[in-house]
């Protein structure tokens, strides 16, 4: 096998603000992993939150294929489950779920796997004023959006959240505080959210910190993101969250991703499907999971400037696979 990878650099169509700051580009590394005429291609996003960079996630590539390219498919996908999960074990690890299907005449991921091909997803809210961020929720409804994701920090929750209600009385919302309310009261908190009908909240303290959680009310179910990466994860968060949220940049790829998965399910967790900023190759890596997910947030291409030919659809709060 040849195996290539490549960095792309995209414009982001607006600057993106979560509570660990803004953004204006992101930085994807795409694997090419050829044999014969066969090709497949996979997309992650390093995240400098989990001690990744594009620099870390190229070694790590050229390491790495030096155990795998003299394999086939099968065997590598096997052998890579040995290598740490990550942004560049899922590059490869979707790459090659692709050359697999390839080299089955089926594209990926459909018809490889039996997907939905019009899903609801999230549209993301980012970080801003209460009246901004009401206007990002109201131009959202105008397209048809039917399930928001609101990014929070620490900083006038309840005056967001309310504008962005009163812009969206219709829409599914979910709160994404990524790790920032450590500091709050936050039974009395979930308490006064649960007025604007929330659906779910996302990691509302520190990864590592779950226990803060435990023993605390909350009408609203919460749901681990960056405490959840890998099935060896779950058995710290039982207890403190209702929902895992699944991404293949955390997991190291579709591989991993189904075994959290399915563990998730049996100890009773729902499952969310997440992203990072991506590219439509990386959103459709995760329709295979996303097709059973209770809540999907896989809109990574509506925030870029522009999206790889031939992408994904977005449309009246949905992805259109075709």
């Amino acid at each position: 096998m040849r195996i290539e990878a490549k960095v792309h650099s995209i414009k982001l169509a607006t600057p993106f603000v979560i509570s660990r700051g803004a953004r204006t580009h992101c930085n994807v590394v795409r694997v090419t992993i050829s044999l014969g005429n066969w090709q497949g291609v996979g997309e992650c996003t390093p995240y400098p939150r989990y001690n990744e960079s594009v620099e870390s996630v190229l070694e790590q590539i050229e390491t790495w294929q030096v155990n795998l390219k003299h394999l086939t498919p099968v065997q590598a996908k096997l052998q890579l489950q040995n290598f740490p999960a990550g942004a560049a074990r899922n590059a490869l690890d979707c790459a090659l779920w692709a050359l697999i299907s390839d080299m089955d005449k089926l594209d990926f991921p459909a018809p490889y796997f039996d997907v939905n091909p019009n899903i609801e997803t999230a549209m993301t809210v980012s970080i801003g004023s209460a009246e901004v961020m009401g206007e990002q929720a109201r131009q959202y409804v105008e397209q048809g959006a039917t399930l928001l994701k609101v990014k929070l920090d620490e900083s006038d929750i309840e005056h967001r959240v309310a504008a962005v209600r009163q812009a969206a009385p219709n829409c599914k919302i979910v709160l994404d505080a990524n790790e920032a309310w450590q500091d709050m009261e936050l039974e009395s908190l979930f308490q006064r959210l649960a007025h604007y009908d929330i659906a779910m909240i996302e990691q509302p303290v520190p990864a590592g910190q779950d226990e803060l959680l435990q023993g605390i009310a909350h009408p609203i179910p919460l749901c681990a993101d960056e405490s959840c990466h890998t099935k060896q994860d779950l058995s710290s968060l039982y207890g403190c969250y209702e929902m895992v949220n699944i991404k293949l940049d955390k997991t190291g790829g579709l591989t991993e991703a189904f075994e959290l998965e399915v563990q998730a399910r049996s100890l009773g967790f729902g499952i969310m499907v997440g992203c990072m900023l991506g590219t439509s190759v990386a959103m459709k890596a995760a329709l295979p999971i996303a097709t059973r997910a209770e809540i999907v947030d896989l809109d990574g291409p509506v925030l870029l400037g522009q999206d790889v030919e031939n992408g994904l659809r977005y449309s009246e709060g949905k992805l259109h696979l075709f």
